[in-house]
């Protein structure tokens, strides 16, 4: 089948990856794993959403609230029932993120605690 309109990055990828050997897909694999080392699926950062703080997308919750309730002693399954639009996998992510910006999540808390 001929392509129709330009290829796209995406596109052009899917077809270098296909003359690639085995060790230098890994290789690309090790760059794009790296690059994205910083990603969290399911949290999301805007400007124009909660102040910029993360927060768990399709939603206006930051992680720094889950993470206080979670220090306060509220379980997971609470926290599903409080909030309809989280799911499981979404406080899987929060917490992963926390773990990885321990430091940023704890002066966010600190910050809405004085304010």
């Amino acid at each position: 089948m001929k392509q129709v309109g330009p290829v796209t990055p995406l596109q052009e990828v899917e077809q270098l990856l296909s003359t690639m050997a085995r060790a230098e897909k890994a290789q690309v694999l090790q760059w794009v794993v790296r690059d994205l080392g910083d990603a969290f699926p399911g949290i999301d950062s805007s400007p124009n959403v909660c102040g910029g703080e993360p927060c768990i997308v399709r939603t206006r919750i930051p992680v720094w609230v889950l993470v206080q309730a979670r220090y306060l002693g509220i379980s997971e399954a609470d926290l599903l029932r409080s909030y309809p639009t989280l799911r499981a996998e979404d406080l899987t992510n929060a917490w992963a993120y926390s773990r990885a910006h321990h430091d940023e999540i704890e002066q966010q808390i600190r910050d809405n605690e004085a304010a």
